[in-house]
């Protein structure tokens, strides 16, 4: 779920040909060699403690500090989410470029897993002393900042080390440990609830020794000795990441699909912690074993729906079908959970909609794959693909916590409304999907 990148997204729609980054000298040549199954296990715990200590404080730990210190606002969840979300964004490409140009004895990607998650911890204690709503954002934008970091380095040592044999099945196992993590991190910061600062620092703790203790088991291995390249401005950085759109066409309708869904999905999850407190008549800080729930179920959901889209979808040589497919099932989803006020049915409609978001990524990451237009650039297309995900991440919590005043009665808002519209995006995204582009089938 995609993207970590900037505000630069005024610069992806380019119609002119981006200038590309100063060539850099390469590093190392394609990865052969298989990396050994204690690699792998070690890499996939390094992942479920990354994901642990960035999703528990987003999906549960910010909304029970947000009920304590401003009863009734849970429009600042959006607020204090997307902030912090685009601000990485901003950043984020330029502390790419910058781990790809580290020289050290630890390689270029350790130092950004140890750097980051020191920052990311700092933030988590921000966050747990915070006496206002204002340091609860500062804190959660250092947090989120070091977290990312650190699991932005995570990925980039895979595109690293991992040959083509195993990158698939390598992806899938890490894909599954982040989508169990943080439902069992919500479950351990339920368990210490009774303390605010251990929501925090508990599931932090467990994240910062999985991630730390990777690149100390498995070393990266030293950069001192490649190649020096040369300086990388902001500009060069940013207009990097813009394309040709009546060159690309398809690329570029896809991009745009892409991007309308994932405000469609996170309209229908930034709140989920509030919308289940207000349909259950409980306190926000005792929803988080039925966080849990839902999400341990939903894992499963997904599961199913990445395996069942990503296998039928190659034997049938059919991929904007089973977009389409994707975006109606969780517009069946969004509508079930609208109109909830029990436990079912909440259960139900998230089941939908995990198994929606399942079948729409693993099958457009297919159709991403056939339409590069590029392939000596992949890397830069797949980096533009992203901002349709990350964009959406930033800019839905900001909107969603304007839509859900919207006819609100006190402390009651309007979830009814953000769930029909998130319904309304990801099925406009399918359409565009399904009707515009059109080399692949």
């Amino acid at each position: 779920m995609t993207i970590t990148p900037d505000d630069a997204g005024a610069q992806v729609a380019s119609t002119d040909v981006a200038e590309p980054l100063p060539a850099a000298a390469p590093t190392a040549a394609e990865p052969t060699k298989p990396v050994s199954r204690s690699y792998i296990l070690w890499l996939m715990l390094a992942s479920f403690g990354g994901s642990m200590a960035l999703m528990v404080p987003l999906s549960y730990g910010i909304a029970v500090r947000i009920s304590e210190l401003a009863p009734g606002h849970e429009e600042a969840l959006g607020f204090i989410t997307g902030t912090a979300q685009a601000i990485y964004l901003v950043l984020s490409p330029l502390i790419g470029i910058w781990s790809d140009r580290t020289r050290s004895r630890f390689g270029r990607r350790t130092p950004f897993i140890f750097l980051g998650t020191v920052i990311g911890l700092v933030g988590l204690l921000i966050i747990g002393f915070a006496p206002t709503l204002l340091i609860v954002g500062a804190g959660w934008v250092v947090g989120m900042m070091g977290w990312s970091i650190a699991g932005s380095a995570l990925q980039t040592v895979q595109a690293d080390k991992l040959p083509e044999q195993q990158r698939g099945k390598v992806s899938a196992l890490v894909a599954l440990m982040t989508q169990i993590a943080p439902v069992l991190g919500i479950g351990v910061a339920y368990a210490v609830s009774s303390s605010t600062l251990l929501i925090f620092i508990v599931p932090g703790i467990i994240g910062a020794v999985l991630l730390v203790l990777f690149p100390l088991i498995k070393p990266e291995g030293s950069s001192k000795d490649l190649p020096r390249t040369g300086q990388v401005t902001v500009k060069s950085a940013i207009t990097s990441y813009g394309f040709n759109i009546r060159k690309y066409p398809d690329f570029a309708w896809n991009w745009l699909g892409r991007f309308v869904f994932f405000i469609g999905l996170y309209f229908n999850t930034t709140f989920g912690t509030f919308f289940y407190a207000q349909r259950l008549d409980l306190p926000v800080r005792e929803v988080a074993g039925i966080v849990a729930t839902v999400g341990m179920i939903g894992v499963l959901a997904a599961a199913a729906g990445a395996l069942v889209g990503g296998f039928l979808s190659d034997k049938l040589q059919r991929r904007r079908l089973f977009v389409m497919i994707a975006s109606l099932l969780f517009v069946v989803g969004a509508v079930t959970e609208a109109t909830a006020w029990s436990l079912p049915q909440i259960i139900l409609g998230a089941v939908l909609m995990q198994l929606a978001i399942a079948v729409f990524a693993t099958v457009d990451q297919a159709i991403v794959y056939a339409i590069i237009p590029e392939r000596d650039q992949a890397g830069r297309y797949m980096a533009v693909t992203q901002f349709a995900q990350r964009i959406p991440s930033a800019l839905a919590p900001l909107l969603a916590g304007v839509v859900i005043t919207i006819g609100a009665v006190g402390d009651v808002k309007n979830y009814t409304l953000l769930y029909l519209a998130g319904a309304v995006f990801a099925l406009v995204g399918g359409l565009i999907i399904l009707l515009k582009v059109k080399s692949v089938r």
